[in-house]
Parts: C-alpha cells; structure tokens; sequence
C-alpha cells in the first residue's frame, strides 16, 4: 500500500487529490476566460463560470466513481469521495460567484444543475460499489457445472 501511494496512479486514486486537481481546473479555465475577455478576443457569457463549476462537479462524479473500483478500503475512500465533492461544490460555486458576481439563484438554473449532480454522483457511486461488491462475490463463488439430468425416454 505504502508502494501504491508514491506513483502518479496511486495518488490520483485519494479523492482529496482528485478535488485538489478538478478545483485548479476549474479555477484555470475560468482565469483564461477572464483574461480573454479584457483581451477582447472573445466575449464570454456571465453564467460561464457557473458552467464552468458545474462541468468539472461532472468530471469529478464520473472520474470519482470509476476510480472507485480500484480502492483498497471501500468504506475510508466513500467517506473521503462524499466531503471531496462537497468541498468542490462549495469551492467552485465560491469561484463562480467571484468570477461571475450572480449568486447561484441569479445564476438560472445553475441550482437545479447542481442538486441534480449531486444526486447523480451519490447514484454513480452506489453503482459502482455495487457492481465491485457483485464482482467480489462472483470471485469468490465456487463455479460448479450443472449436473446433467438424465431423462427416461419413452
């Protein structure tokens, strides 16, 4: 295990260091579009930190969950998943409403899109503990083949 946490794989597998790299995404996307808009090269939507914020949510429950069939420990990794995401949320909506000044009710409909990602990571992540705890079991069910049946023929 000490091995595993001292390669780029074995780090990338803590949900903290998946946050940590979603957050500084996020946070660098929405400085390029600063920078491009008092450049006036482009002109980019208020709401685009919002979406912004929420895209990166979106990569982090995807990402979360698949790693999630590679962790040692199901229930340290669920616990440390579940307050990584809240810390994003609540970062990058920090960021957005810095970025952007339009809280997340001024914001349209950025609130919906945020409960329902939040939904939808907590159903990610109960599939994949589900179908990683039907593999396991499958791994460890001794396989017979059936017995043939021998049947009287008239």
């Amino acid at each position: 295990m000490e091995e595993k946490n001292k390669t780029f794989y074995g780090k990338l597998a803590n949900p903290i260091v998946q946050a940590a790299l979603c957050l500084s995404g996020a946070l660098l996307i929405m400085l390029i579009s600063k920078f491009l808009q008092y450049a006036d090269i482009t002109e980019a939507s208020a709401r685009f930190p919002w979406m912004t914020a929420a895209s990166f949510l979106l990569f982090f429950a995807m990402a979360n969950s698949v790693i999630s069939l590679i962790s040692v420990n199901r229930t340290q990794y669920w616990g440390r998943s579940v307050y990584s995401f809240a810390g994003l949320a609540l970062s990058t909506g920090l960021l957005a409403w810095l970025f952007s000044s339009l809280s997340i009710s001024e914001a349209g409909s950025y609130r919906w899109i945020f409960f329902v990602l939040t939904l939808g990571y907590l159903v990610f992540l109960s599939i994949m503990n589900m179908a990683r705890r039907i593999v396991e079991f499958a791994q460890k069910e001794e396989w017979n083949h059936p017995r043939i049946r021998q049947t009287k023929r008239r």
